[in-house]
């Protein structure tokens, strides 16, 4: 597995601070001990809108000579307005978002069937209101055309990646998706594309946490997971400077990154797990600056790394003790 930062981190939306340019992150993300880097599609620091040709040729170069891939380019893409004018503009933005990642040389792009947006009004962003679903409700007629949009939207854009040589990788986020893997992998099947994988992130499954359930997500899903992400928000030091979890702020429990991680190593996933603190960075009630978000991936990095490495220190030992019978 690799390790990627996501440019939402450094985007000056959840912290008090400055954005950092992409360039400036690719620095960064090395300094801190990542191996690539994983874009978000979005202003301040990364929309297709604003990155000239000579600015795309510049990431790249400065990407190679720093020995840091560029592992994905990832859109804010929603596919189930009631509008249509909004859906064919949502069309038109992952056309431009499909040529950023092309001429980037990046062969990967994540996709959302849906996205509430992000409301920058105040110092410290915040996501627009929606609701998470369910995961054991029956869909009814509007949820039922959303999802039926998301997928009509999803073909034609994969339609048109498959052209370019890039894959999309569906992510199991909310809304419309519910919390788990079930709903993120029927949508893929339904779909029907050979060039749409899944982003399956733990974190999303919310409160269903159990070991058995984690399990069954990575096994359901297996080889069709291309991308993955952890959040950098929820992470602290114990009184040895060991790194913890604490609390997710989703749902008020432990996110099950223990099985989850030992359940990708089981199934040889080879991709990348990716950084992101995309929610307000506070410290004692007051926006935080860049050194805390600094410090959070950092440890959180920290933390993920461990769980590989004693997962890998167990199962040499199981192997040794299955050789001495």
């Amino acid at each position: 597995m690799k390790f990627g930062l996501l440019t939402v981190s450094y985007a000056g939306l959840f912290y008090s601070g400055p954005a950092l340019s992409i360039k400036e992150q690719i620095y960064k993300a090395k300094e801190i001990g990542f191996d690539g880097i994983s874009i978000e599609a979005k202003r301040p620091v990364a929309s297709p809108l604003d990155l000239t040709a000579k600015d795309r040729a510049g990431i790249k170069e400065i990407a190679a000579g720093e020995g840091m891939e560029i592992c994905a380019v990832e859109s804010l893409s929603n596919f189930c307005s009631r509008i249509m004018e909004e859906r064919e503009n949502n069309l038109a933005m992952m056309r431009m978002v499909l040529k950023l990642a092309q001429d980037l040389g990046v062969k990967l792009v994540k996709v959302f069937a849906a996205w509430p947006g992000l409301i920058d009004e105040n110092d410290i962003a915040e996501y627009g209101p929606y609701q998470r679903g369910n995961h054991y409700k029956r869909l009814y007629t509007d949820g039922l055309l959303k999802w039926q949009r998301a997928v009509q939207g999803i073909r034609e854009v994969a339609d048109l990646a498959a052209d370019m040589g890039i894959t999309l990788a569906l992510q199991n986020h909310v809304p419309v998706i519910t919390p788990g893997y079930e709903d993120v992998l029927a949508m893929k099947n339904e779909i029907d594309k050979k060039n749409l994988k899944l982003c399956l992130d733990v974190p999303l499954f919310y409160e269903r946490q159990e070991d058995d359930y984690v399990i069954e997500a990575v096994k359901a899903c297996g080889n069709e997971i291309v991308l993955s992400h952890y959040g950098a928000w929820n992470f602290n030091m114990d009184k040895n400077g060991e790194p913890i979890q604490e609390p997710a702020p989703s749902f008020g429990g432990l996110i099950n990154y223990k099985t989850f991680v030992r359940e990708l190593v089981e199934i040889e996933y080879d991709g990348y797990l990716v950084s992101e603190y995309c929610v307000p960075a506070l410290d004692h009630h007051q926006p935080a600056g860049l050194e805390h978000v600094d410090l959070a991936n950092r440890i959180a990095l920290k933390y993920i790394k461990d769980l590989i490495a004693q997962h890998q220190k167990s199962a040499t030992h199981d192997l040794g003790l299955s050789m001495g019978r």
